[in-house]
């Protein structure tokens, strides 16, 4: 991939998680991934505009859950952008998730219109 294709791409992607597994984050300072993740090997992102999507698709009616917001500048060769649903690119973390990677992070709500709200860094 060549600089201009990457500067193209999103520097912050986003990881929905459990309130267990958001405690993982927080105390052990890393996260091996949900039970999909270490299926597949890598550990599932979204971007903003994958979002709302992949919550509503994947994580459907379940309560008490978190959104964290990734530095994908901090990862070189274990992020990779690959294809999935419907022919998009996502970034993909094949390694753990540091909570050092972490800017922001926090209960995941929804906006008036139902699309999901990114936390905000402080």
């Amino acid at each position: 991939m060549s600089a201009g294709e990457n500067s193209a791409r999103p520097q912050t992607a986003y990881k929905v998680l459990t309130a267990d597994q958001m405690a993982t984050l927080e105390t052990t300072g890393t996260f091996a991934g949900a039970a999909v993740d270490l299926a597949d090997g890598y550990i599932h992102l979204s971007t903003a505009g994958q979002l709302t999507e992949t919550v509503d698709r994947h994580f459907a009616g379940q309560t008490d859950l978190h959104l964290a917001a990734i530095d994908l500048e901090s990862f070189d060769t274990t992020l990779r952008w690959e294809e999935s649903r419907g022919g998009e690119m996502f970034p993909h973390l094949y390694g753990p998730l540091l909570l050092e990677t972490v800017i922001a992070y926090g209960p995941l709500e929804r906006a008036h219109d139902g699309t999901v709200k990114l936390p905000i860094a402080g």
